[in-house]
């Protein structure tokens, strides 16, 4: 029985370790970071996808996380914390990566005030982890006028040279399931364009969508994490550059200069899509679309 519980551990840890085949340049001084979404279910899918984090993370050592929502499904007890969020991702926190969350439609408002979401008891806040890029973490459910307010001023006075966004629910998405939020495009988009936001992630979709550039920013849908709902992409969306919607996924991303190189990877550890996009007032100098 002994053997046979050795045989099965070393069988788990050659999974997490398989396919390791980064991409990312690990640039000195770059700015990396993870993201997840819809990872909060406490249940098998969530634990392969923080292993294959942590396994990647030797390689590629991110400073930080940050979450598309639906961070907790169901209950939101003290334990449903430990075991949905503490638990599965106790190796990484050990080490002291930091997680910045957003809210999804299955998360309560009071998670704002968890100490390791990181959201400062707010509902939409703003972070600079380094010189020249700034996130804007949103709260997609409630899409109210001060909300809009806050972040045109906070977008108008960042100074940063990359601009990125996070939230839950897609501007554009190729799913049959949900599909964009025409509504929160048409509230969101506008101050994208005129404060040249970079880079937007989003979850809610059981799926991750690399979706061709829009008003010149790139979209990525990001939320099977923990979730999967198989088939739902639309075939031959015009959205789409790049899809997957057989496996879970997350992704590992690094900022150096004008370049943002990304790699999304599976629950195998394998490599689903990878490529670099080029901050918006670079790009226009670029003669060619860089994204894999």
């Amino acid at each position: 029985m002994r053997r046979l519980m050795l045989c099965l551990l070393l069988t788990g840890a050659a999974a997490v370790t398989h396919g390791q085949d980064l991409t990312l340049p690990r640039a000195d001084g770059s700015t990396r970071f993870a993201v997840i979404g819809d990872g909060g279910t406490g249940g098998s899918g969530q634990q392969r996808i923080a292993d294959q984090l942590a396994a990647y993370r030797v390689k590629f050592p991110f400073e930080f996380a940050i979450m598309l929502g639906d961070n907790l499904y169901g209950r939101e007890r003290p334990r449903d914390y430990e075991e949905k969020f503490e638990r599965p991702y106790k190796p990484l926190l050990d080490a002291g990566v930091k997680f910045y969350a957003s809210l999804g439609n299955h998360d309560d408002p009071p998670q704002r005030f968890y100490k390791l979401f990181n959201m400062g008891g707010q509902r939409y806040y703003t972070f600079r982890p380094s010189r020249g890029v700034r996130f804007f973490a949103l709260d997609s459910n409630y899409m109210d006028q001060d909300q809009l307010a806050w972040l045109e001023k906070e977008l108008a006075a960042s100074g940063s040279d990359w601009k990125i966004c996070f939230f839950h629910h897609p501007l554009y998405s190729s799913g049959e399931h949900h599909g964009s939020n025409i509504e929160l495009r048409e509230q969101l988009e506008p101050l994208f364009v005129k404060h040249a936001v970079d880079v937007v992630f989003t979850g809610h979709e059981h799926f991750y969508e690399r979706v061709k550039p829009q008003q010149g920013i790139q979209h990525f849908v990001a939320g099977s994490s923990a979730k999967l709902r198989r088939g739902d992409l639309k075939p031959n969306s015009e959205l789409t550059a790049k899809g997957f919607d057989q496996g879970y996924a997350f992704m590992i991303v690094e900022i150096a200069g004008d370049a943002m190189h990304f790699q999304t990877i599976d629950g195998e550890g394998k490599t689903v899509d990878s490529g670099v996009v080029m901050r918006r007032t670079a790009a226009a100098k670029e003669p060619a679309d860089r994204t894999g």
